[in-house]
Formats: C-alpha cells, sequence, structure tokens
C-alpha cells in the first residue's frame, strides 16, 4: 500500500509541476519580453530614413518598450500569485450515483 501511495504522491507532484510550467502567464509573458527586446534594439538602432517614413516617430521604440512592460507585467503576475494545486482529498466516485 504504501508503495501506491508512493506512486500517487510522485503524479501529484508531477502534475502540480506540469501545471505551473504550462501556466499561459508564463507563455504570454516569455513571448512579450522576447520580442519586445528585439523590437526596442530595431528602434534604437533606427535610421533617418526610417524615421522620416514614420514621420519622425521612433514607432519600433515605442512598441518594443511596450511590449517589453507587458511582458515583465505577466512575469511579475506569476511570480507573486502562482498556481496553487487543489489539495489532495479522498478519491471520488466515477460511476452513477445510486
Amino acid at each position: 500500500m504504501s508503495e501506491l501511495h508512493r506512486e500517487v504522491s510522485d503524479l501529484e507532484s508531477k502534475s502540480a509541476t506540469a501545471a505551473r510550467l504550462f501556466d499561459i502567464r508564463r507563455i504570454i509573458g516569455g513571448l512579450f519580453t522576447v520580442y519586445g527586446v528585439i523590437v526596442t534594439i530595431a528602434g534604437i538602432t533606427a535610421s533617418d530614413a526610417d524615421l522620416k517614413k514614420a514621420q519622425d516617430v521612433n514607432i519600433n521604440l515605442w512598441t518594443g518598450l511596450a511590449m517589453l512592460a507587458l511582458g515583465l507585467f505577466f512575469l511579475v503576475w506569476l511570480k507573486l500569485r502562482p498556481i496553487v494545486p487543489p489539495p489532495a482529498g479522498p478519491a471520488q466516485p466515477t460511476g452513477p450515483a445510486e
């Protein structure tokens, strides 16, 4: 019986780890942060011709900074409010109620 209990505990910990790993906030935050860095670098290195096309507004810089801020917001939110798996309770019957 203890081996069964150990296996159930292992599966519960793996499930909680998978839930934290695939939290949508981590994925969105990571992607926005990476893309924000790339677009910000493109905005910093913009030429005068690029700025003239955009009516002297460095849109890549502003968009990159906004994306970076949004991505960091999601990652901070994930850090401050992590997913808490529900407590393990007694097994619930799966058959029809009588």
